[in-house]
């Protein structure tokens, strides 16, 4: 993609579209993304990401290892009970340490897509041209340990350069996370033609920004959940939208806001025309659809 003012995609607002549906007729797709992440004790944490500290920041890291020992597997066991599938947005490097987490979302049924190699090195950090090679042993990584190669990709920071999409292309993937600009699926073509799906994650409704930066408490996230879907829901009645839920394990897997998710997940569910849905399911509706944007 080459530098320019707007994205490689049409703009149409909402209320310029044709109405818009998911399978079944559902009004909402119901998309969770646990952010399973690998950080190395001897590497900084960035600032970015929460961290910042000296080598080894050993209680930024500490935290972050609690919710691959424990919160991974706390998030999993509430989403079990509501018949959720997850689509991790996975750390590649984690395969090679936690494979035991790896091995838990097979059992699950859960989605993998890519999330770089680790959380410490982001695509427009990175030398010219090692931007590419993060992608390709990303999905390779991902490939060899899930047995399946990932069709989709979250970058860290959702940060991106200018060749992201054409790497992400050039490498099998089929959607990609990062733009979050649209309650629904839409497609991004390339300069050669090529296409790609956005599939819209969420910066609001995420535990990250939530509780680091904006001090909401477990309660108060639980409602934003609450009331983003009751609009979401209300209006999907003739558009459909995707309400995405990004989770991290070191911040929704602590006992005191596992609850929230518990409370959000079974609120949303006991409405009808909710589709829990996967990021491949999603961007397959896009795709399907006449003008899904």
């Amino acid at each position: 993609m080459k530098p320019s003012s707007y994205g490689p995609f049409p703009y149409r607002p909402i209320n310029r579209r044709p109405n818009f549906r998911f399978p079944n007729g559902a009004r909402v797709a119901l998309w969770i993304i646990p952010n399973i992440e690998f950080f190395s004790l001897s590497d900084m944490i960035p600032a970015s990401a929460g961290g910042g500290g000296k080598v080894p920041d050993v209680p930024g890291w500490s935290v972050r290892d609690y919710g691959n020992r424990i919160g991974a597997f706390r998030i999993m066991e509430v989403m079990k009970r509501y018949g959720m599938r997850g689509t991790v947005a996975l750390n590649s490097e984690l395969c090679k340490h936690h494979p035991e987490i790896i091995e838990d979302c097979i059992k699950l049924d859960w989605e993998f897509m890519g999330h770089n190699e680790t959380n410490t090195h982001r695509l427009n950090e990175v030398p010219p041209g090692e931007d590419a090679e993060i992608v390709r042993r990303t999905v390779e990584t991902i490939t060899k340990y899930t047995g399946k190669a990932p069709k989709g990709w979250l970058g860290s920071g959702l940060q991106e350069t200018w060749n992201t999409l054409d790497h992400l292309v050039d490498n099998g993937i089929e959607y990609v996370a990062d733009w979050v600009n649209d309650d629904q699926p839409y497609q991004m073509t390339l300069e050669d033609g090529r296409t790609i799906m956005s599939v819209p994650y969420s910066t609001e409704l995420n535990d990250k920004p939530a509780y680091e930066k904006k001090n909401r408490t477990a309660d108060e996230f639980e409602a934003m959940i609450k009331r983003q879907f009751d609009v979401l829901w209300r209006e999907g009645e003739t558009q459909a939208r995707v309400i995405g839920l990004a989770l991290h394990p070191y911040l929704t897997g602590f006992p005191h806001r596992i609850g929230a998710l518990d409370g959000a997940l079974e609120y949303m569910c006991k409405h009808e025309g909710v589709w829990l849905a996967t990021g491949s399911e999603i961007a397959a509706a896009g795709r399907g659809a006449v003008d899904p944007a």
